[in-house]
């Protein structure tokens, strides 16, 4: 797997985390309606031409909900910063991309697409594992507050609880007493 960061993107938990990810069913390289919906609500609410969410594979990076970059459904993991996003459980922030030095050899930052600003909240599972983002991207620097943090952290508490109760429904589908 490449990695364009100057920095490790893979949990010492790895196995784990990605074996929760699959229980939840998601990983099928399509965007979802519902999360497309979520992910526009969240551009609209935040004036950025970009607001994703993500899921993070071994390998991939999926976007289930995607504004703003609908004919990329799917990235390379060592490319994507929502592998960054999930490396803590707090929000990650760059206000101005091209000045992270972690950032200077990512082709998003640093090649055509000039991605300047990016602000991701990770999904985490009752597990307690980062299993992708939610995030807002922008192609100019710009500042976030606490108050805007704080509510792309709620968009992704709302994200998280809709897919457990997607993996809740399916379970109790597949298992029916």
């Amino acid at each position: 797997m490449i990695n364009t960061f100057d920095k490790p993107i893979i949990h010492a938990n790895e196995e784990l985390r990605f074996d929760n990810l699959n229980t939840y069913a998601v990983l099928d390289g399509y965007p979802d309606e519902y999360f497309n919906n979520v992910a526009c609500t969240i551009a609209k609410i935040f004036h950025t031409p970009i607001a994703l969410i993500s899921l993070v594979g071994d390998k991939h990076v999926e976007f289930k909900g995607n504004f703003g970059m609908e004919d990329t459904p799917i990235v390379e993991r060592g490319v994507s910063l929502c592998s960054l996003a999930i490396l803590d459980k707090t929000p990650i922030i760059f206000e101005d991309a091209t000045k992270e030095p972690c950032l200077l050899n990512n082709p998003l930052v640093a090649g055509d697409f000039g991605l300047k600003f990016y602000a991701g909240v990770p999904l985490t599972t009752a597990e307690g594992f980062n299993i992708g983002t939610v995030c807002i991207i922008d192609k100019e620097p710009r500042k976030i507050s606490d108050d805007e943090i704080q509510l792309l952290s709620r968009f992704a508490s709302n994200v998280m609880a809709e897919l457990e109760a997607r993996k809740i429904l399916r379970i109790k589908l597949s298992n029916p007493t």
